[in-house]
C-alpha cells in the first residue's frame, strides 16, 4: 500500500511520522525549510514527552513520487484548488483521495440522496477545480481531530488526539476505507469507518464556523468567548445563534446532530485558553480559512432556503477584518 501525505505540516507531519514509524510505504509532499530539514535530518515527532526521528521520502514535486494507492490531503482548504494540477502524477486509475481538510468539503453533495445530489460548491471549489481534477468518485471523507504544531522545520509536536474518522460519501463500508483504517490503526491512530461521515463533519464544523471567526474578531481564546454572557448574551449568544442557524441548514440536508448546541459550546469552553486556528492565522499574517468554515454554510443556506442572519453578519465582519490584514485571498 503506497500512501502519500500531501501537505506535511502539523497534521500531515504527525500522521506521516506515525505511518513511517509503523513501516508504511510512505511519501510526503512538502516545501521550503520544512522539506529541507526532513531531507537532511529526517522527520522528528515529539509525542508524550518522547522524541522519535524517522527517515522519510519527501519531495516538493509529486512527479518524483509517482502513482499512489492513497493520497491523503492535509492542506488548508483554500490551498487545495491551486495544486490540483500538481497532484496529477500521484493519481493512478485506482487511487483513493482522502480529504483531511477542515470545513465543508467540496465533494459534499456527491452521492447525497435527494434533490441536491451532485451540486457543486463555488465557495470551496471555484471553477470546479477539485471536482473535475480529483474526481468525487476517488474521494474518501475524513474528519481530523488531532492537534499538533510544527515546532521547527522537520519537527512536529503532538498536542492531543489521534482520531481520523473515515467515511465514504454513500456511507458504504468499502474495502478501500477498511484497508486504510487498518493501516492507520497499525500506526497507533484511531480511524473508525463511519456510515454517516457528513454528520461528523457538521459536529466539528459547528464549532469552527462560530468560534473561529468570533475569536479572530475579538482576539479571545475559547474559554473566554464561550463564557462571555455580557450585553445581549455576549459572544456565547452570538456563537449559539450562529450554530443554531447552521444546524437548521444541516438538518434541511438530512444531518442528525448527536449532541445539543449548549453541550457543544461547553465542549469548546472546556478546551481552555486556546487560540483558534483562524486567530493564529490572522496574528501570523497567513491566509484565513473563512470560505470553507463560514462562507460555504451561507451558500448552503441559500441553496436550501434557510436564512442565516447572525452567521452572515459575522461573516461580513471577519471577511473585512481578514481583507484589511491581507489574510483573505479572494
Amino acid at each position: 500500500m503506497k500512501i502519500c501525505v500531501f501537505g506535511a505540516g502539523a497534521i500531515g507531519g504527525y500522521m506521516g511520522a506515525k505511518l513511517a514509524q509503523a513501516g508504511a510505504d510512505l511519501s510526503l509532499v512538502a516545501r521550503g525549510p520544512h522539506l529541507a530539514a526532513m531531507r537532511d535530518k529526517g522527520l522528528t515527532l515529539i509525542e508524550a514527552g518522547e522524541s522519535t526521528t524517522v527517515e522519510v521520502a519527501a519531495s516538493e514535486d509529486p512527479a518524483e513520487l509517482g502513482p499512489q494507492d492513497y493520497v491523503i490531503v492535509t492542506l488548508k482548504a483554500h490551498s487545495v484548488p491551486p495544486v490540483v494540477e500538481k497532484m496529477q502524477p500521484l493519481l493512478g486509475p485506482d487511487t483513493t483521495v482522502v480529504m483531511g481538510v477542515n470545513g465543508v468539503p467540496w465533494w459534499y453533495f456527491y452521492k447525497l440522496e435527494g434533490p441536491y445530489e451532485n451540486r457543486r460548491l463555488r465557495t470551496v471549489d471555484p471553477g470546479d477545480a477539485q471536482w473535475d481534477g480529483l474526481k468525487p468518485e476517488r474521494v474518501l471523507g475524513c474528519v481530523v481531530y488531532p492537534a499538533a504544531e510544527v515546532e521547527e522545520p522537520g519537527v512536529i509536536r503532538h498536542i492531543e488526539g489521534n482520531r481520523f474518522s473515515l467515511g465514504e460519501p454513500d456511507g458504504a463500508k468499502s474495502e478501500r476505507a477498511q484497508a486504510l483504517s487498518k493501516a492507520l490503526g497499525a500506526a497507533g491512530l484511531k480511524a473508525p469507518v463511519r456510515p454517516k461521515i457528513r454528520d461528523e463533519i457538521w459536529v466539528k464544523l459547528w464549532g469552527n464556523l462560530s468560534f473561529n471567526p468570533i475569536s479572530a474578531l475579538t482576539g479571545a481564546t475559547l474559554d473566554v468567548l464561550c463564557s462571555d454572557e455580557g450585553v445581549g448574551g455576549g459572544t456565547r449568544a452570538v456563537a449559539r445563534n450562529m450554530m443554531l442557524e447552521a444546524q437548521a441548514v444541516a438538518e434541511a440536508l438530512g444531518v442528525k446532530f448527536p449532541i445539543d448546541v449548549d453541550r457543544r459550546i461547553e465542549g469548546g469552553r472546556e478546551v481552555g485558553a486556546h487560540k483558534t486556528s483562524m486567530l493564529q492565522d490572522l496574528e501570523r499574517g497567513r491566509p484565513m480559512e473563512i470560505d470553507a468554515l463560514v462562507t460555504a454554510v451561507h451558500e448552503m443556506g441559500e441553496l436550501v432556503g434557510v436564512p442565516t442572519p447572525t452567521l452572515d453578519t459575522v461573516l461580513a465582519l471577519v471577511r473585512l477584518r481578514a481583507r484589511v490584514a491581507g489574510c483573505y485571498p479572494e
